[in-house]
């Protein structure tokens, strides 16, 4: 595949959208995001709402007939097999999304995919950058952004790949334990812009006989 694809994952709250930010400003790369695609594909009356409302009831649903993400998020980070049953139908609408932002014309792109080993989508990228940081500093970080309970922020966590096991899985590992410039200057060495630049750079450096 001659197009360059970067499946940029990780576990929650561990700084994806930071780095895709970065990506997306400093680099101008355009960016896919899964967490959109996947908001989409439960929009008001899509069938995959209407299917998700049949299971759960009119309980799952607000009163503008929207999805009531915590109530959902209530059944299914509590029971594997409901989780899976939900993923079941939005993860085809997500790679469905995805294939056709490859036609894009664009030789880097970027795809934001938080699930991207427990979802089978790493066929659809050509390298795999993880950003990673300790369960403390996860857990932290997921706690103060959604308000959740220590107990709430775990079972999120713990519904995804280790992020051990991620970062083994990876072409660039971005560690996200320090701050958040040293995390950008990791990016900015691991993008093959940057690398090939600096081979231009160096060959410019080099004195003809």
């Amino acid at each position: 595949m001659s197009k360059q694809i970067i499946g940029l994952t990780g576990g929650i709250a561990t700084g994806k959208s930071t780095v895709a930010n970065y990506l997306a400003t400093a680099y101008s790369l355009p960016i896919f995001d899964a967490d959109i695609y996947a908001r989409d594909a439960v929009s008001v009356d899509s069938p995959i709402l209407q299917a998700i409302a049949q299971r759960y009831g009119e309980q799952i649903l607000l009163a503008d007939n929207s999805l009531n993400r915590p109530k959902l998020g209530e059944i299914i980070f509590n029971n594997q097999g409901e989780r899976t049953w939900v993923e079941n139908l939005i993860h085809p609408y997500v790679r469905d999304r995805f294939l056709c932002a490859i036609t894009e014309n664009s030789k880097i792109l970027v795809f934001v995919v938080p699930l991207l080993f427990e979802a089978q989508m790493t066929d659809l990228v050509t390298e795999i950058w993880v950003v990673s940081c300790s369960e403390q500093q996860q857990l932290a970080r997921l706690m103060q952004r959604n308000n959740l309970t220590l107990e709430q922020a775990q079972a999120r966590i713990h519904s995804q790949m280790p992020i051990t096991e991620k970062a083994a899985r990876a072409d660039i590992v971005l560690d996200n334990n320090s701050t958040k410039d040293i995390l950008l200057k990791q990016v900015d060495l691991a993008l093959p812009i940057n690398n090939k630049q600096n081979d231009r750079n160096q060959n410019d450096k080099i004195t003809p006989n």
